[in-house]
């Protein structure tokens, strides 16, 4: 077996596994001077994580849908389809309050997140022999990686963080079933390792790529909500593991990897400093929306008093959501031939 690398091992541990490692080793380092930026460069750190980031990353799904004519044409119906029942459904939930509409779009958000962990793990095994042994293994601590932390979120003590607003999830305090599901957690974390060293010495071969992702995506999630209960770790650890992750994956495997007749005008794009107009555009594009956002919805940090858009959010927030939702349903369609190659 050889290692399944995306695109190449240097531009995959570099793009795509280290930003879990990295992030989780300046939080440990630099824990009090984070609680000082935390505290007196909200702005920046807004800046920087949500906007450049977090929003950025969304809009890296055009360069593999609405960008690329070839993809645009085999899927032209769910991607004229889809926005439209976004922001549909996103008028009847706001129908019944902002709490139902922010609440039901976190668990959306979830279920993206730890189904894209999910999606990298299965790339990095897809040159692995599927046995149902094998399968069955990695989905559960992926899963479990993943699970855990969201239930420890619903039954544990209020965190000082959330994903949206405030009060989105449903929670239960409850530390019998958290102490049981603790000791579930760690038994599969320890099979899992076991497992993976028996199988490297048995087998003579060790998936570096696809263990990192496990193990990354465990670090992360588990001191980003269960060992620490700070907004900003917590948006340190869940953005930068999950956005540089996916604009990397998007750039090195549909745009630089991808030969002239597939990318189509795309090629003139790549050939003429597609990585700064890549990183430009999605930096451009997700601050203009992030602005919208300030000025009509959430007036935190620009607000204009001459701009009140109170009395129409029932349409303004399910139309700026369109973007965010979408992504989150669109990216269940577009990777699944890719995970099979």
């Amino acid at each position: 077996m050889t290692q399944s690398w995306i695109h190449k091992p240097k531009t995959d541990s570099l793009f795509i596994l280290l930003p879990s490692f990295l992030v989780l080793a300046i939080v440990l380092l630099f824990q009090k001077q984070l609680l000082q930026i935390e505290t007196e460069y909200s702005f920046y750190t807004w800046l920087f994580l949500i906007v450049f980031i977090d929003v950025a990353h969304v809009y890296a799904t055009l360069f593999k849908t609405y960008f690329v004519t070839s993809e645009f044409r085999k899927k032209k119906k769910l991607l004229i389809r889809l926005p439209i029942v976004c922001f549909l459904i996103g008028l009847v939930l706001f129908a019944f309050g902002s709490a139902v509409f922010w609440s039901v779009l976190a668990y959306v958000a979830v279920f993206h997140f730890i189904r894209q962990q999910y999606g990298f793990m299965r790339l990095y095994a897809r040159n692995e022999p599927k046995t149902r042994a094998n399968v069955w293994m990695d989905n559960l601590v992926i899963y479990s990686a993943t699970g855990y932390p969201m239930v420890y979120w619903f039954l544990s003590s209020p965190r000082k963080f959330n994903w949206f607003v405030e009060h989105e999830f449903f929670s239960y305090e409850n530390q019998s079933v958290l102490t049981f599901l603790g000791w579930v957690y760690w038994g599969v974390m320890i099979i899992y390792v076991l497992r993976t060293f028996y199988k490297a010495y048995k087998e003579q071969f060790f998936n570096i790529p696809k263990n990192a992702i496990i193990v990354g995506t465990a670090l992360s999630w588990y001191f980003g909500i269960v060992y620490f209960n700070d907004d900003l770790i917590f948006t340190m650890l869940n953005v930068v593991s999950h956005g540089i992750p996916y604009m990397a994956l998007i750039y090195l495997k549909e745009i630089e990897k991808k030969p002239k007749e597939e990318l189509g005008y795309l090629y003139r794009f790549k050939a003429n400093g597609g990585l700064f107009i890549f990183i430009a555009f999605l930096l451009i594009v997700a601050f203009s929306e992030e602005y919208l956002w300030e000025i009509l919805v959430w007036k935190e940090q620009f607000s204009f008093s001459a701009l009140d858009f109170s009395s129409w959010q029932f349409l303004v927030v399910p139309l700026l959501t369109v973007p965010q939702f979408t992504h989150y349903l669109l990216d269940g369609f577009i990777w699944k031939t890719d995970k099979k190659t």
